[in-house]
């Protein structure tokens, strides 16, 4: 299982980087992506330590751990700096937050964020034709999540992605212990979407494959 949202208390999640990637590990993750919430006022504070005890925890405990942030609420017009910035502090991934439809996300975010250049646009919502096509684009990931309202849309994102051919990935955004799922929970809800056990499995490999990248790329 591999998952690359999830949150710690560097945001607004639970638990420390350490026992995150400890019960991780126990639930057979492989690779789990540290993507704390962040804007222009944090990335500083965040990115920079998650780099450095992401190294430990993956030479440590075996499990890949990618250190990374999801900017978000981050106004549209300062997505491009705001991309260049947690590139330049070491993020190896950069989710956005997308316009889920459980919060006042701001109208344009999605577009802002896929053209700044991000991997992953998270819980994207509604997401429009066009949109969807610039993402496929610009080889941007799609988000199914497991998480409540967020998930509320993942019907939507997932026939958008298949009508126009984006990558889709299965995300957590674990914020507590028990927002860790099994594989099987997260099959489910991809199932649940209307897709099948071969879209999850393309979805755990489409993850996969950015992880390797991003290794790669860094190391």
């Amino acid at each position: 299982m591999i998952d690359l949202h999830t949150h710690t208390l560097f945001s607004d999640g639970e638990l420390i980087p350490s026992e995150l990637a400890r019960r991780a590990l126990v639930k057979g993750y492989t690779a789990l992506g540290m993507t704390d919430h962040g804007d222009l006022s944090n990335l500083d504070l965040i990115i920079p330590r998650l780099v450095r005890v992401a190294v430990s925890l993956t030479r440590e405990l075996g499990i890949k751990v990618i250190p990374g942030i999801e900017l978000t609420h981050v106004p549209p017009a300062n997505y491009a700096e705001a991309v260049i910035e947690a590139r330049r502090l070491g993020a190896f991934i950069v989710i956005a937050h997308g316009e889920t439809i459980a919060e006042p996300v701001a109208k344009g975010t999605n577009q802002a964020a896929i053209e700044s250049g991000i991997d992953i646009l998270a819980h994207p919502g509604l997401i429009s034709d066009e949109d969807t096509l610039l993402a496929v684009e610009r080889g941007v990931l799609l988000e199914l999540t497991t998480r409540k309202g967020h998930s509320l849309t993942n019907g939507h994102v997932a026939a958008m992605a298949k009508k126009h051919g984006a990558k889709l990935v299965v995300n957590n955004d674990a914020h507590a212990p028990g927002d860790l799922t099994s594989r099987e929970h997260a099959e489910k809800v991809v199932l649940g979407a209307g897709l099948t056990k071969a879209d999850f499995n393309m979805a755990q490999a489409n993850a996969a494959a950015l992880v390797e990248k991003v290794f790669s790329t860094e190391n």
